[in-house]
């Protein structure tokens, strides 16, 4: 693609709407709670924690579908992922009374930092 087709299309290109945004933070927080609940399912036996976990998970997967309407999938799915797998670390040591150590904290930091870089490099490139 040439430079005057990539300026172009960067021209055309709208920003996503804030409700996009809204909606996967949405299905990060229903990622997260699909998660959490896995845990109180006690391996698929118990059944009310397992159809919630299962529903969370739905919806989570549900939102993300419509948000990449929106926001390209290289933008969407990393910051859905890492959001949850920050959010159920953290979860886990504060509700659940998991251990926190250094190197937990250090990969909490690189997953987030990881989709901050992915999302910078996403807007600077966007196909061009």
């Amino acid at each position: 693609m040439n430079n005057t087709s990539c300026q172009k299309q960067n021209s055309e290109q709208k920003a996503a709407p804030a409700s996009a945004w809204w909606l996967l933070a949405l299905a990060v927080c229903f990622e997260i709670a699909g998660a959490i609940g896995l845990n109180f399912s006690d391996g698929f036996t118990s059944l009310l924690p397992t159809l919630l976990a299962l529903a969370a998970f739905a919806v989570a997967l549900y939102l993300v579908s419509h948000v990449m309407k929106s926001l390209p999938v290289s933008v969407a799915y990393p910051i859905w992922a890492g959001g949850g797998t920050a959010g159920v670390a953290l979860l886990g040591v504060v509700l659940l009374g998991e251990s926190m150590d250094v190197l937990k904290i250090a990969g909490l930091v690189l997953v987030i930092v990881g989709v901050v870089i992915i999302n910078r490099n996403a807007e600077k490139t966007s196909g061009c």
